[in-house]
């Protein structure tokens, strides 16, 4: 970092007297898990960290009452962190938020006494319901990313990685509706909605042998009727698809809902199918920044295997990644066998690696912003100004 040197000892300096501070957030977040939308502890808990650290905070922004937005610093380049903390129905933290909310405050403290004097604008966004709501993307529509120039967030994971591989995805609601009748008595006089969404389900299973390896489709039933001996007049369930890209998603989506169309039409029942949140894109991970990331975490220690990444998911952050230079890196909690979305890697993300991951990579977050707030790097990012 050559002349930076001071900046970066001050810098791990107070990364380090906010270690307590980050290891509490993440604790509390963990053992009070809130879904999508719901997260009024953890926006809170977050955005009193941040004001304590000198951070002008405000809560309820872009439209979300768990949204945060807090700013630090002055000059021409803004630079975003991401703190997630939306958790998982039934199983928690399964994907580990708490400690992405903590290495984002971690980041936070680290950058606030050297982000003025380097020209940095430090901006951290607390994003509600990842896990679906899309949450960035209503922030990103309401301008609470206008102007930023690069945008970051560390997320926990069973391998270490300088990306997350990020599928586009889609999520739909599905409905049926159909006649009630006596199952036993009077069947000929029901309209099995049940019957539609089996019909569906079927020809979703035979259309993958015509889709490509990387498409995905999954979800659940939300509703099956309400006693077995009534015939199902309404059913429900909310689906995923998933493609490369965007594009490769739109011609995707209308082949699944041709499968729910089919079951409706099989019946009688009417369907109904609805697009409860805006879709996840593909991401485009900035090369000089995953460069920049993967140079400081190795010097914290970090271990960057040279296999192909354990994880592939969506997440809102890609659809940041369209309009802002922006990097996703996944941190390794040595949870393996245990993997994102399981009970198991729940009990991971509140151990010493997680903690360890949660730290490290919140220093290496805030040594990139430094890094690239004083090399060469800087003026490229500040022609890519959000919108």
């Amino acid at each position: 970092m050559g002349g930076n040197a001071g900046s970066e000892e001050i810098l791990k300096q107070h990364a380090e007297l906010a270690y307590g501070r980050a290891y509490d957030l993440s604790h509390r977040i963990h053992s009070n898990p809130e879904l999508g939308f719901q997260e009024h502890l953890a926006s809170g808990w977050l955005a009193e960290e941040l004001r304590a650290l000198g951070y002008e905070t405000e809560r309820g922004v872009g439209g979300l009452d768990t949204a945060v937005l807090a700013e630090i610093g002055s000059g021409d380049l803004v630079a975003v962190i991401c703190a997630e903390y939306d958790a998982l129905p039934e199983i928690g933290h399964a994907c580990g938020h708490n400690v992405i909310a903590g290495a984002a405050l971690v980041a936070a403290a680290a950058l606030a006494p050297v982000a003025a004097s380097h020209g940095i604008r430090v901006r951290v966004i607390g994003t509600p319901a990842e896990e679906g709501g899309g949450g960035k993307v209503i922030l990103l529509e309401n301008g609470v990313f206008t102007g930023a120039n690069l945008a970051m967030m560390v997320h926990p994971a069973p391998g270490e990685a300088d990306r997350m591989p990020v599928n586009a995805a889609v999520h739909l609601d599905i409905a049926y509706t159909g006649k009630a009748a006596h199952a036993s008595a009077f069947p000929q006089l029901g309209i099995n909605a049940l019957d539609a969404m089996s019909i569906a389900q079927v020809s979703i299973g035979l259309l993958r042998q015509h889709i490509y390896p990387y498409d995905r489709v999954h979800g659940i039933i939300t509703k099956g009727g309400d006693a077995p001996n009534v015939i199902p007049a309404r059913v429900e369930g909310t689906f995923i698809a998933r493609s490369k890209t965007l594009a490769e998603l739109g011609i995707l989506r209308p082949r699944i809902e041709r499968c729910f169309e089919a079951g409706a039409l099989a019946t009688g029942a009417t369907l109904a199918i609805e697009q409860p949140w805006p879709a996840y894109s593909e991401f485009v991970s900035d090369e000089d920044l995953a460069e920049l990331y993967v140079k400081e975490a190795t010097a914290l220690g970090r271990v960057f295997p040279k296999l192909p990444p354990l994880l592939e998911a969506s997440t809102d952050m890609a659809n940041i990644s369209l309009e802002v230079p922006s990097i996703h890196p996944m941190l390794s909690i040595e949870s393996w066998p245990a993997v994102n979305h399981q009970p198991e890697f729940t009990e991971a993300a509140k151990s010493a690696a997680a903690d360890r991951a949660m730290y490290e990579g919140g220093v290496a977050m805030a040594l990139t912003i430094l890094d690239a707030a004083t090399s060469p790097l800087r003026e490229r990012l500040l022609t890519h100004a959000c919108r």
